[in-house]
């Protein structure tokens, strides 16, 4: 198969080993591309070779890219699912499958002129492991590789045929979810970062200074797992009202992690080997801190995540407070310059609205 990447960060490359590896004709589509190896490599934590395999080719060119493309993978951040769609969906041929990794963010949305034209959409549940760049267009880190991963596709039909496709390229187990929302809804870094972040600067205002940060997660706090499990039974709340939906495998944070009290989730959270020594996303101010709100913690997990749980419930009456509070903070505080998922840019105004497009 033609295998395009849209986007050379840490997924990016790391989907571009395995699929290569596999024997693909691998495309990277990268604003980039003099700085890209032929050859790509992914290690693990001690800096042994797990992956390695030679791409195609990274280009900056749109055409050269997707034109013909039969896979394409799109790893940029959410805010940026709008204007990569608009590259893509004009090369798109019919049956192209167009997979947004990982599947939450309304990156679905996005490309809801890609099932116009007769291409499929589809996403990953999770990311299949914590990926990090040791030398952009050359070498990725990939930890703690999931023994699982779970795809959904639009229209659902294609699921089955997708599920193969992931679970043979990366040899691993891959499970098919019965409806999109189940991406959509995964309550993972738009409660997981955003609940950490509130309870890490809640007294931030513009100026403020800290002379310290915590480690992101290796110095979690039970005021964070408190607030996050809050967070974690609206959005359980807001699942068992989309009765038209399966939404089984939207699972609490509390089975994600093994863990359902506040002790021994900040415990797990803090012991997990792929989280070891993750900075919180500041910018330096002197010699002390600020957040860094231009960060994907932010701008992602804010406005691409929690922002869409808290539309959806509007859309069918059920009250999040905790959630409420939480987006309430950082639009106090937030970077206007992001842009924000918003259903009614794409014509999802309603419940009936909502309900036509993710019931394809």
């Amino acid at each position: 198969m033609k295998v395009a990447i849209a986007g050379g960060g840490n997924i990016g490359t790391q989907f571009a080993v395995h699929f290569a590896e596999k024997g693909h004709d691998v495309y990277i589509h990268t604003s980039k591309p003099e700085k890209f190896a032929k050859k790509l490599t992914i290690v693990d934590h001690n800096d042994n070779i797990i992956h390695q395999a030679e791409i195609k080719k990274a280009t900056s060119s749109d055409e050269e890219a997707f034109q013909d493309a039969d896979l394409i993978f799109v790893t940029v951040p959410s805010f940026a699912m709008k204007n990569t769609a608009k590259q893509i969906v004009p090369y798109l041929k019919k049956g192209a499958m167009v997979g947004i990794i990982p599947g939450n963010g309304g990156g679905e949305l996005a490309f809801k002129d890609a099932l116009t034209k007769g291409a499929v959409i589809f996403g990953l549940q999770r990311v299949p492991s914590v990926a990090r760049l040791v030398k952009y267009g050359e070498v990725v880190c990939a930890t703690g590789y999931r023994p699982k991963l779970y795809v959904a596709a639009l229209p659902k039909e294609n699921t089955e045929r997708i599920r193969k496709i992931i679970s043979d390229n990366f040899d691993m187990a891959c499970g098919a979810l019965p409806d999109y929302l189940n991406l959509t809804l995964t309550p993972s870094n738009p409660i997981l970062h955003t609940t950490r972040l509130y309870t890490l600067f809640k007294d931030y205002v513009p100026g403020k200074t800290y002379k310290q940060v915590p480690l992101f997660y290796q110095e979690w706090s039970d005021e964070t797992t408190e607030l996050l499990f809050k967070c974690d039974a609206e959005v359980q709340k807001l699942c068992r009202v989309l009765k038209d939906f399966d939404l089984s495998d939207v699972k609490s944070l509390k089975i994600h992690y093994e863990n359902d009290t506040v002790e021994g989730f900040t415990h797990k959270i803090q012991t997990i080997e792929g989280f070891q020594g993750l900075a919180t996303p500041t910018v330096k101010v002197g010699n002390e801190f600020a957040p860094d709100l231009k960060s994907r913690y932010f701008t992602a997990d804010f406005n691409y995540g929690l922002n869409i749980f808290i539309q959806v419930a509007k859309m069918y009456g059920v009250e999040m407070p905790n959630c409420q509070k939480v987006i309430d903070w950082y639009n106090g505080i937030k970077d206007p310059s992001f842009g924000e998922f918003d259903f009614a840019d794409y014509g999802t105004e309603s419940k009936d609205e909502f309900e036509e497009f993710y019931k394809k």
